[in-house]
């Protein structure tokens, strides 16, 4: 966005001080990263910023409404209803596409939100890391709300441990070695001194729950949930108890809240940066330009299920409609000048709930291909994940 910090950054780049920042983001801690980063961050101007806290802003008030909580209720399945949740999400995600105004100018719209976890440990280190290796003015930051380094992992482990001893709160998930996110369980690990945990580790006795740490068997009052019900339906995966059970837990994002706030609250959300969206059980004829739309279904995670081209007919053969979302296509803006092409850009302002959502960090991914995500962009380069710097 600062056409002269960029031209600066472009023209210093050393192919060998990026791969000296991988191996040393690969290395950093027990686990590797599993995903491509890019040859850059995002630099931010003051007036896009704006427009950002502007969107941001406009969303909690919408999310915060009594007619929003209301209607959000309906998103959770009766079956996977999880009793004694909190008032809040611990944790919001809000994605947003960097696009062009009628006037040209860069402006900010929602692609997606989710009431639940995402990369808040790695993003840390992710900026200790490339601040090491790359040159980022000291006057740009990647966290917001008066925060720096310091104060943000005081913040996390506050909204993840609340009052309670690290021993007894787990970050919960499905085979976590496995996923692709494992560098944050790692991180996680370190910022908050909390074990990692797998999900069929986990023993039940009573409405009590309890792990295993180094032979001594330890009762479990906090759970840092990362468990994606999406995949847990996919896999057959035994555990102990039930979500749904009265269990003696407090949650660290509370399940529901993965319903809640997620691609069931688009067609609910208005205003300037929204686009359309419908659930698409609730229309009676559809749209003529079905080919500036985008299908998702609700609950899938992580991209799966997105079909991108919409006809009539692939919306008639659905077998159940109420399972799906009609959103209008968003055009990305090339906004990265890189050696070969400017690259599109998609910001997650990431917060955390401590007595109101605070705006705390972000994470950008770049794309230069159809759609954000690696089937996209093969053998591309100054793609990927990485952090917005804002003055």
């Amino acid at each position: 966005m600062i056409t002269e910090l960029r031209k600066k950054y472009n023209n210093s780049f050393d192919p060998n001080a990026y791969n000296r920042f991988i191996k040393d983001l690969e290395t950093f801690t027990y686990y590797p990263i599993d995903f491509r980063v890019s040859e850059t961050p995002l630099f931010l101007d003051a007036n896009l910023t704006s427009r950002f806290l502007e969107a941001a802003e406009d969303l909690l008030t919408q999310l915060n409404n009594e007619s929003f909580k209301k209607k959000s209720n309906d998103a959770i399945p009766k079956n996977l209803l999880v009793p004694n949740e909190d008032s809040h999400p611990c944790f919001l995600c809000l994605d947003f596409a960097i696009t062009k105004d009628e006037s040209g100018n860069f402006t900010p719209k929602l692609i997606e939100l989710q009431g639940f976890p995402s990369l808040f440990s790695y993003q840390y280190f992710l900026d200790k890391i490339v601040r090491k290796h790359f040159d980022i003015p000291q006057n740009f930051s990647s966290f917001f709300s008066g925060l720096n380094g310091e104060r943000y992992i005081q913040l996390l482990r506050k909204v993840i441990l609340s009052n309670h001893d690290p021993k007894n709160v787990v970050l919960l998930e499905i085979d976590p070695a496995q996923q692709k996110t494992r560098v944050d369980f790692a991180c996680t690990e370190e910022l908050v001194g909390i074990k990692t945990v797998n999900l069929s580790d986990v023993k039940k006795r009573g409405n009590r729950l309890y792990y295993n740490d180094s032979g001594n068997e330890l009762f479990i009052e906090r759970i840092y949930n990362r468990v994606i019900y999406d995949e847990l339906n996919r896999k057959d995966f035994k555990y102990s108890f039930n979500f749904g059970d009265d269990l003696n837990v407090e949650w660290a994002g509370h399940p529901n809240w993965f319903f809640k706030i997620s691609k069931h609250s688009l067609p609910l959300l208005k205003g300037k940066y929204v686009p359309r969206c419908y659930f698409l059980n609730e229309i009676e004829k559809f749209p003529d330009d079905l080919n500036r739309f985008v299908l998702k279904p609700l609950f899938s995670f992580a991209g799966l299920g997105v079909e991108v081209d919409v006809t009539k007919a692939t919306l008639d053969k659905l077998p159940d409609k109420s399972n799906y979302i009609l959103q209008e296509k968003v055009e990305y803006a090339p906004v990265i000048e890189t050696p070969d092409e400017f690259a599109k850009v998609e910001i997650r302002l990431m917060f955390l709930w401590d007595e109101k959502p605070i705006l705390a960090t972000n994470l950008i991914r770049t794309s230069k291909g159809k759609m954000m995500g690696v089937d996209f962009n093969k053998d591309k380069t100054w793609v990927g994940s990485n952090l917005a710097y804002h003055p």
